[in-house]
């Protein structure tokens, strides 16, 4: 009996040491018929992702994706939120077999593949966020964040992208991420994309942030110069 079990012990220490987490960015370049070089990034929370595709170059926005996941063994399932290519993919599930080295990543079968560029540490927003109120005038104004119209923002270790959408009328309203740091209660971003406006790309914002029990509090001002307090709340 004890050597059974020591024998278990080893097997459950072996497949442990061998599974890799998807949590974290990962990144894919390719180059266009044009010359262009195409980016292509997917970043993991516990429970969602989103998969962007743009420019490297200009920053041009090309297509977002994305929604909740599901790993079993080697077959992820993907329950699509948002698609901004092709919106009637919205609501759908979609499974393949994936393969993790904990360095690269990618479909089985498929030739693209995605070299990690962070683990999702160390990022102290990383997760997925719902917004979930706004401060206006010294007054906050809390959202039902089990709606269909939903802004989300996904963060790993060392890259952020928010998305607005609309699960009932599949509706696509606009994203834009890049890479972010959290140094001494600041909150920066660096645009690399932005949906509605490309001329955004390589700007920085600085926010006021701060944590507690789940909630994000966002402050600072936005890409148009206007002031803004969101509120976040993680997304279980």
């Amino acid at each position: 009996m004890k050597k059974t079990y020591a024998l278990l012990i080893c097997l459950l220490l072996s497949v442990s040491a061998n599974s890799q987490s998807f949590i974290g960015a990962w990144e894919s370049i390719v180059t266009n018929e044009k010359g262009d070089e195409i980016k292509t990034v997917v970043s993991f929370a516990d429970g969602y992702q989103v998969m962007t595709s743009f420019e490297a170059k200009t920053g041009k926005f090309i297509t977002t994706n994305g929604g909740s996941w599901n790993l079993v063994g080697d077959m992820m399932t993907e329950k699509i939120e948002f698609d901004s290519t092709s919106p009637d993919n919205v609501g759908t599930e979609v499974s393949f077999k994936v393969f993790n080295t904990g360095s690269e990543m990618g479909i089985v079968g498929q030739n693209q593949k995605f070299r990690r560029i962070d683990s999702g540490k160390p990022g102290k927003l990383q997760g997925a966020w719902l917004m979930s109120g706004r401060v206006r005038e010294g007054k906050t104004q809390m959202r039902d964040t089990s709606g269909s119209r939903k802004t989300m923002k996904v963060l790993s270790g060392s890259r952020f992208q928010w998305i607005a959408y609309n699960t009932a009328t599949k509706q696509f309203m606009g994203t834009g991420g890049g890479t972010y740091t959290t140094i001494n209660g600041k909150y920066t971003e660096k645009i690399e994309f932005f949906s509605r406006d490309n001329s955004k790309a390589g700007l920085s914002l600085t926010f006021d942030y701060s944590l507690k029990d789940g909630t994000w509090n966002h402050k600072g001002f936005s890409s148009k110069g206007a002031a803004m307090h969101e509120i976040w709340s993680v997304r279980k």
